[in-house]
């Protein structure tokens, strides 16, 4: 829980999470606007793959004296196969009247344009694949500080990715 107690307080949660076989994964949040000027901004991004499944349950609560507060929320979730599952509740509870908050939810699988794309300019399957993960997932990880944790997690995401890749070519169901 994050409680933004001073004026002008700001606070950024960026989450990222790939997962596979019959992993899970619980996000809980909760963000406390209780003074005014306050600016959070909350984003998480999931890439779910085989029989995984994800949980994301984000809170923002603006007080009543926390005026002109600005507050955004979005979980993204990428489904790569028919028996991932994410269940995902972003929830804005809005007390004060002079306020710009937004909150919101995206599910979806990979865009199969930009894969025929990829593909009809000699990059294979896996390859293109591979690509719109990255940059999916990318928008969170770029954001990352310090370099040394940035580098640290894209190598991770690289090794998961080919771990997805190994286990599609094997058909193996984890």
């Amino acid at each position: 829980m994050i409680d933004l107690k001073e004026p002008g307080a700001k606070c950024n949660l960026m989450g990222a999470y790939c997962l596979s076989g019959r992993q899970h994964v619980d996000n809980f949040t909760t963000v406390i606007h209780s003074a005014p000027h306050c600016c959070s901004n909350e984003h998480y991004k999931g890439v779910l793959d085989k029989r995984s499944r994800a949980v994301f349950h984000g809170r923002v609560r603006v007080a009543p004296d926390a005026q002109q507060s600005d507050a955004q929320q979005a979980n993204n979730t990428l489904l790569l196969s028919d028996d991932a599952e994410i269940d995902t509740k972003p929830q804005l509870e809005i007390y004060a009247d002079d306020v710009k908050c937004s909150h919101g939810a995206t599910v979806g699988n990979l865009d199969e344009q930009a894969m025929f794309y990829l593909k009809a300019r000699g990059i294979d399957g896996d390859s293109a694949r591979s690509m719109l993960i990255r940059a999916f997932i990318d928008e969170i990880l770029d954001r990352a500080e310090p370099d040394q944790v940035q580098n640290h997690v894209k190598i991770l995401l690289d090794d998961k990715m080919s771990n997805f890749r190994e286990s599609r070519r094997s058909g193996a169901q984890s």
